[in-house]
């Protein structure tokens, strides 16, 4: 399967200059490439554990407030929609930054936020009908029996406070996956 996708110039321009910023003003070892391949692995990770609905071991990775919100939602998911939250690394198709912002509060502390959207392929049996823009595709490698996957997105936003003394990790302050947890 052939994956293209093609991104708004100007969001790419963006994209970049705020990736320079990032480096010039706040970690001269970011880069959008490692973040981006960092993003992928920790989006794998956690929507394992939120399929499996392990909330505990999300405490340090999620903010406080999202995960609390995710508590209630996924509880009262159906199983095939929990195990449609799991995304393997190996079946995500393509990634993309949507937004970065850079901002400061009223108390001076310096925060980065970066959106990643993530398109990626499941085996959960979910009706095509119940999730609209979902595509169904049909697979098949070597001799083995065909197997129907859907292709679903989700979108992460990583916060990091870059104040001097601040421990410096990312935190995921937002989580959508849309007609999953609605």
């Amino acid at each position: 399967m052939i994956i293209l996708g093609f991104s708004n110039p100007i969001s790419w321009i963006r994209t970049r200059i705020y990736s320079f910023l990032i480096w010039a003003y706040f970690d001269q070892e970011f880069s959008i490439a490692e973040f981006t391949e960092g993003a992928k692995q920790a989006f794998a990770h956690v929507s394992k554990l939120l399929s499996q609905s392990k909330f505990d071991l999300l405490e340090e990775l999620v903010a406080k407030e999202t995960l609390r919100v995710l508590k209630e939602k996924v509880t009262s998911l159906p199983d095939n929609h929990k195990n449609a939250l799991a995304a393997d690394i190996d079946e995500i198709v393509y990634t993309s930054t949507g937004d970065i912002s850079i901002y400061y509060d009223e108390k001076g502390r310096k925060f980065v936020n970066i959106l990643m959207c993530f398109w990626y392929l499941t085996s959960a049996n979910i009706p095509s009908e119940t999730i609209s823009g979902a595509s169904v595709f049909q697979v098949k490698l070597g001799d083995q029996n065909v197997e129907t996957k859907q292709l679903l997105s989700a979108s992460y936003e990583f916060q990091r406070e870059f104040t001097q003394g601040v421990k410096p990790d990312w935190t995921i302050a937002r989580i959508e996956h849309p007609k999953l947890l609605e």
